[in-house]
């Protein structure tokens, strides 16, 4: 689980429209630069394509779109639930369930948001940090490793 490169601010302002990026807090240069060195790090490692999922917000899609690995499947499920957190129960669940009924065949990439991602290891990521997980056909969501942002 990746969350987004870095974005200034917190949230997003008020008027946010999903799908219109002018309306939303979106990638800085750095968070940019940082997403292309994400995707550098991927290849480094030996993972030159994987299946990449993303929030539908344009700050996630972006970060997917440069880190450059693969088609990009935008999946609800990924979005934000930050300004109602009483989703938050209820959305990691789906998430959870989907992620079990899935039968990934090789690296998988998901691009989310800090409280998705919390919602559903416990771990809090910097921005551009990613998380390793494990998922379990019925224990807990298992943390396997981080990976900072680059620098």
């Amino acid at each position: 689980m990746l969350r987004h490169a870095a974005a200034p601010g917190s949230g997003d302002p008020p008027g946010f429209r999903l799908g219109d990026c002018r309306t939303q807090r979106n990638l800085s240069k750095e968070g940019r630069a940082q997403s292309r060195a994400i995707g550098d790090l991927f290849r480094a490692n030996g993972i030159s394509s994987a299946a990449v999922y993303s929030s539908q917000w344009c700050r996630c899609l972006d970060t997917a779109r440069l880190l450059g690995i693969g088609e990009i499947v935008p999946l609800d499920l990924l979005n934000s639930f930050f300004g109602d957190s009483s989703a938050g129960e209820e959305r990691t669940a789906a998430l959870l369930a989907w992620l079990r009924g899935q039968r990934f065949g090789g690296p998988d990439v998901l691009v989310t948001h800090q409280v998705n991602i919390t919602g559903l290891t416990g771990e809090v990521p910097d921005s551009g940090e990613m998380i390793i997980v494990r998922i379990h056909e019925a224990d807990p969501v298992q943390v396997i490793g981080h990976v900072a942002a680059p620098a």
